[in-house]
């Protein structure tokens, strides 16, 4: 496996400007010019800069320190989300220098440390790329390391900020690297190799299951969607409990959490290690070479996981990593086929590229049986949501109106916009099959309805809601936080529901 470090910028907060290469400046769209810029507002206007929000001008300068202008809009009206696109947009005209210092952090309205945790998650995400692989290193940001500067007033409120997004944004970059990796350099096993070594450095318990244990369990979804490929199946299962509790220990599979005073959420994640579709082989088109990026939902459920302990998350949080290839051999899983799930359902297989909803199952299965108090699920499942809401925004869809209505609270307060599609029971017979209790697809229509529909089957009547992301997965360019590639979309909305969850 290449790995590298994850994230590649250090955020640090200061009262003084230190000697920087580069100096971020904001100016707003109304108020008067910074005098430090040594320009006037004609002057940036004729430049093209007016200050709208995320624009850049870098400004000539006889001394070696470069100034760059960063637009925050008018008055003080910014928002956490519009300066963490500016911080972004600042990053990104500093790529060249080494060290940067900006007030940034100082702008705008609302809760400072809030602020000071949008910047800097702004400022980490658009300085990181995966370079591992490139013989080129010029490829990645040169910037390594940048300075909040704030008034005293401010100091600890923005300093608190920031180390929660420099938590936060380590994690997306790692969730990033993860799905951006070849499909050779990360199967299943290496996956959760990984995932081992990041829960003992971040307090959660991990018990890792392989083929022989699956089997044993009845997981028939995961062990099905596997018999094409030469590389076998691995399920993680990480538990996150808040203070002592959190720390050593194997957690069993099948034990239901002990009811207590703290809530306690199930996250299970897609992962995919690279989707052919298997049998019913996806065509060979450019979003092809995207299905290394498959895993993105088990990749976010593993980068939140890897920040509670550090950010002090209140809540019980337990997950299910449900990892595989889905790839056609002689021995892979036909239409036709039916497969006997972990909770005794049987499921008839029309499309061998329906895969996804298969190995959930059982994860859901496994959740249901800990009797908690929520289960929340990621994967990049359907196409039909991507082409329903495009690469924006995620679709969620569950069985509890109050807890669907937590996670799209999630999304709006990480700027990782989702949008709620109806669960259409009346569309359940589309799922109906003549040999089992149910097939794996739902026809032509309402792709992304049928799919948590069939999902719906496993979760045991618990309040479930469903995040498909095969729209936000991937990013064709650069845009604010994005960096082109896989976005990691839902690390952060994952880590702001488990932190804020309450339990109904």
């Amino acid at each position: 496996m290449l790995f590298m470090k994850h994230a590649q910028l250090v955020v640090t907060v200061a009262r003084e400007t230190p000697n920087a290469d580069a100096v971020g400046i904001p100016v707003t769209s109304d108020k008067a010019v910074p005098a430090e810029l040594g320009v006037s507002r004609a002057q940036l206007v004729a430049a093209g800069f007016d200050g709208k929000i995320g624009q850049t001008l870098v400004v000539p300068s006889s001394g070696k320190t470069v100034f760059i202008a960063v637009g925050v809009g008018a008055g003080n009206s910014a928002t956490a989300h519009d300066l963490r696109n500016a911080a972004a947009a600042l990053a990104r005209a500093a790529s060249k220098h080494g060290s940067l210092a900006t007030t940034l952090a100082g702008q705008g309205k609302g809760d400072r440390a809030e602020i000071a945790q949008a910047v800097t998650e702004g400022l980490m995400l658009a300085t990181h790329r995966y370079g591992a692989l490139k013989s080129d290193k010029s490829f990645t940001s040169s910037l390594k390391s940048a300075t909040l500067v704030v008034d005293a007033k401010s100091l600890g409120a923005v300093a608190n900020g920031s180390r929660r997004g420099s938590v936060i944004g380590e994690a997306v970059c790692m969730a990033r690297d993860f799905a951006n990796m070849p499909p050779a350099h990360l199967t299943a096993k290496m996956f959760a190799d990984r995932a081992q070594q990041i829960a003992s450095e971040t307090g959660l318990r991990v018990d890792v299951y392989d083929k022989d244990r699956l089997l044993a369990m009845g997981c028939g979804g995961i062990i099905g969607v596997n018999r094409g490929s030469v590389n076998p199946p691995r399920m993680v299962k990480l538990s996150y409990r808040p203070g002592k509790a959190a720390l050593k220990g194997k957690s069993s599979a099948k034990a239901k959490g002990k009811k207590s005073s703290l809530p306690h959420l199930i996250m299970v994640g897609k992962g995919v290690m690279y989707d052919s579709g298997g049998i019913s082989l996806k065509p060979s088109d450019p979003s092809h070479a995207q299905m290394k990026a498959d895993m993105s939902g088990a990749a976010a459920v593993l980068a939140a996981m890897s920040t509670l302990k550090s950010l002090g998350c209140p809540n019980q949080v337990t997950a299910y990593l449900m990892c595989t290839d889905n790839l056609p051999s002689g021995s892979a899983m036909a239409m036709g086929d039916v497969l006997t799930m972990r909770n005794k359902k049987t499921v008839e297989i029309h499309n061998t590229d329906a895969e996804g909803r298969l190995i959930l199952a059982d994860g859901l299965s496994l959740a249901a049986e800990q009797e908690p108090d929520a289960i929340v699920d990621i994967a990049t499942l359907t196409g039909a949501c991507a082409r329903a809401l495009g690469p924006k925004m995620s679709g969620v869809m569950g069985n509890n109106a109050k807890f669907v209505e937590q996670v799209l609270e999630a999304g709006s307060n990480t700027d990782e916009q989702a949008w709620e599609l109806p669960l259409e029971r009346s569309y359940r017979r589309l799922l109906d099959s003549y040999i089992a209790d149910m097939k794996n697809v739902g026809g032509p229509d309402a792709g992304a309805i049928t799919a948590a529909l069939f999902l719906d089957e496993f979760t045991g009547g618990y309040p479930w809601a469903h995040i498909d992301i095969a729209g936000p997965m991937w990013a064709d360019s650069d845009a604010g936080w994005l960096q082109r590639g896989a976005t990691a979309y839902g690390t952060r909305l994952l880590v702001n529901l488990a932190e804020n969850f309450r339990r109904r």
